[in-house]
């Protein structure tokens, strides 16, 4: 069984990463656009302060969270782009201070919360475990948005073990936000971590994706085109799950083109 508190303290800890670098940013630099157009630093602070209060709200109140679900589905832009409007009304201290008041209630209900509840989110309900992990990838990719925009590099940590695993389960989401037929098939992920250790998803011996976690992380929240990245794709099924992977819930992103950044260093 998934320990609950643990994954709580990987995400309090990426939380922390983030905040770091936005901390000292002056109102200058927090409306710095971010690669993801039009979105600005500011903009990536403001979406996960509102969508760690809906996830909140789907933990603790499913109804009044499905009832505004579909409310969103009619108007999906106007719920999306909502947010970013009353971040941009706020002076950038307001904005960190609402991050960090919607963070702290989610990790608060995460704790608290029944070890076996589903909660409802904006594609299939998940499991509280991958709920976390799925909350932790966000505030990830986000966060790379930020530290792109900033021109720096972030020390990658273990943490991404979560990441890379929500990665490989939502293979079959992937195609559905394409709205194409899922193949089926096994791809085996082989994947060095940061601390070196070696991270084995699958059994497939001819479909293979191997390299640095940090990489497959990246091709798979969209924010490097993989080939940016030094990935080793092995197998039709491989290499066409990882043209269109995408481990967020949702239509599909316009991903990054080829040469936006330079391949990694490491």
């Amino acid at each position: 069984m998934v320990d609950i508190d643990s994954l709580c303290t990987d995400l309090y800890d990426e939380h922390a990463s983030l905040d770091e670098i936005v901390l000292s940013l002056d109102q200058e630099m927090w409306d710095r656009p971010t690669p993801a157009e039009p979105w600005s630093i500011r903009d990536q602070i403001s979406h996960l302060a509102f969508f760690d209060e809906q996830a909140t709200l789907a933990l603790l109140e499913p109804d009044r969270f499905n009832a505004g679900l579909q409310r969103a589905i009619e108007d999906l832009q106007g719920f999306m782009d909502a947010p970013l409007e009353m971040g941009r009304a706020l002076p950038h201290e307001e904005v960190l201070g609402w991050w960090r008041g919607a963070r702290t209630q989610m990790l608060k209900a995460f704790y608290e919360a029944d070890r076996a509840a589903r909660v409802p989110w904006f594609g299939p309900p998940m499991s509280l475990a991958s709920f976390i992990s799925a909350r932790l990838m966000e505030t990830w990719a986000h966060g790379q948005d930020v530290a792109d925009a900033l021109l720096i590099e972030r020390e990658p940590t273990d943490r991404l073990q979560h990441v890379c695993h929500l990665g490989v389960r939502a293979r079959r989401n992937s195609y559905a936000a394409q709205g194409r037929e899922f193949p089926g098939g096994d791809v085996r992920v082989e994947l060095k971590a940061p601390s070196g250790e070696q991270w084995t998803l699958g059994e497939s011996t001819e479909d293979i994706v191997r390299g640095p976690a940090l990489d497959f992380c990246l091709v798979v929240t969209q924010r490097r085109h993989l080939a940016d990245t030094a990935l080793q794709v092995e197998g039709d099924l491989a290499k066409e799950w990882m043209s269109i992977a995408q481990a967020f819930a949702g239509p599909p992103g316009p991903g990054r083109t080829p040469g936006q950044f330079r391949p990694p260093t490491t």
